[in-house]
């Protein structure tokens, strides 16, 4: 009887790949309501927006919720604002990876701070930007195609204000 070459050698172990852990985000909710509209009754209130991102981040396997942040009675219309100031801070120190808004113009009307963070500063510290209702999320957006909708998204967002 010929012999055969083995192909396994029983007394090794074959060797497995290792599966990458995934990525889990610690997400940040940020809620955003003017002046003008705080206090008015409708679907856009502080509680509504707070409801909509706790459930969309309940939803998420890769997201872990850190904590919310509420800036009541600001406009968008720049970034002087203390809880966004704050969601920045823990950004900065590593504790939020992810914001989750509930659509653009509740981050902010203005175009350019708005694409500037989207753009550049969120890449730079390696954070994941979702807007729930825009359906947006850095994760997936490919620039060719959101390259246009999310500017001009923040065109009009920044003309209504």
């Amino acid at each position: 009887m010929a012999r055969t070459k083995r192909k396994v050698n029983p007394i090794l172990p074959v060797a497995v790949p290792e599966e990458k852990p995934k990525r889990v985000y610690q997400a940040g909710g940020y809620v955003r309501l003017s002046v003008e509209d705080s206090g008015k009754p409708g679907a856009d209130t502080i509680i509504n927006q707070q409801e909509l991102i706790q459930s969309y981040i309940d939803s998420q396997p890769d997201m872990q919720f850190y904590d919310l942040y509420c800036d009541n009675g600001r406009t968008g219309t720049n970034f002087d604002r203390p809880e966004f100031e704050r969601l920045m801070e823990d950004v900065r120190a590593g504790k939020v990876d992810c914001i989750v808004v509930k659509d653009l113009s509740r981050f902010g009307r203005n175009y350019r701070e708005t694409g500037n963070y989207l753009e550049r500063i969120f890449p730079l510290l390696d954070v994941r930007f979702i807007a729930v209702n825009d359906n947006f999320d850095t994760l997936t957006a490919e620039r060719s195609q959101d390259g246009y909708i999310v500017p001009l998204k923040n065109i009009i967002n920044e003309v209504y204000s």
